[in-house]
C-alpha cells in the first residue's frame, strides 16, 4: 500500500507542478485561485513527484520517502507560518502553508505507520 501511495503522491505532485506553469489552472495569477505558482515552487513539486515514483520501487524506499517528505514539508510549513510566507527562495501564502502542513501530517503518518508489506 505504501508503494501505491507513493505513486499517487508522485502523480499528484507532477500534476500540480505542471499545472503551475499553465495559465489554464490560474485564477487572478493564483493556482486554482489559492496557491502561489512560482517557477521554483513548480519545479520543486515536479522533482518531488518524480522522486516519489522512483521511491515506489520498494517498500523501504517508499517509507523513507514519506518520512523525509513529511519532515521537509513540516519544516516548510512551520517556517512559512513563522516568517509570514518568506521561504527565502520562494514566497508562499497561508493556503500554501496549510497545504504543506496537511501534506506533512499525511506523509509522516504513512511513513511511520506503515509496517512491512506482505
Amino acid at each position: 500500500m505504501t508503494r501505491f501511495l507513493a505513486v499517487l503522491f508522485g502523480i499528484a505532485f507532477i500534476f500540480i507542478g505542471v499545472a503551475g506553469f499553465l495559465p489554464t489552472f490560474s485564477v487572478d495569477g493564483m493556482l486554482f485561485g489559492y496557491f502561489t505558482p512560482t517557477s521554483m515552487h513548480n519545479i520543486v513539486h515536479i522533482v518531488t513527484g518524480v522522486v516519489a515514483i522512483m521511491a515506489a520501487t520498494s517498500h523501504h524506499m517508499a517509507r523513507l520517502f514519506f518520512q523525509l517528505l513529511g519532515l521537509v514539508y513540516a519544516i516548510a510549513a512551520v517556517w512559512g507560518f513563522w516568517l509570514d510566507g518568506d521561504l527565502v527562495v520562494m514566497q508562499v501564502t497561508m493556503a500554501d502553508n496549510i497545504l504543506h502542513l496537511i501534506v506533512a501530517v499525511l506523509a509522516l503518518l504513512i511513513g511511520f505507520s506503515s509496517s512491512k508489506e506482505r
